[in-house]
């Protein structure tokens, strides 16, 4: 269970990561998977695929498909909607952080 409760508490931060990624530039997947890993987050297409499919769903990304290298690659960028969830994930793990590190 406690597996289970990590888990679902780094697809959310996964989640925060990716839309704040897609703000500063039109992002792909082998691109995020790198950039997550680099924050700690061991992510795979299972995972991030699915992710990114479900926030272009729910209208916080959008996606357009270019040929780079001869390779079609679909690139993620925030949407205003995007842009409104993240401004309000900010505030609340800004007032989380804050309050577990109180001693």
């Amino acid at each position: 269970m406690t597996v289970n409760l990590l888990r679902d508490f780094y697809l959310g931060f996964i989640r925060i990561h990716v839309l704040y990624h897609a703000r500063k530039a039109p992002v792909y997947g082998v691109e995020l998977m790198k950039e997550l890993a680099r924050h700690g987050y061991a992510v795979g297409p299972g995972t991030l695929y699915p992710i990114l499919h479900a926030l272009e769903e729910k209208g916080l990304l959008a996606s357009l498909k270019e040929v780079v290298d001869g390779k079609a690659r679909r690139c993620y960028k925030i949407t205003s909607h995007g842009e409104q969830i993240l401004k309000g994930a900010r505030k609340q793990a800004a007032e989380l952080i804050n309050e577990i590190n109180e001693e």
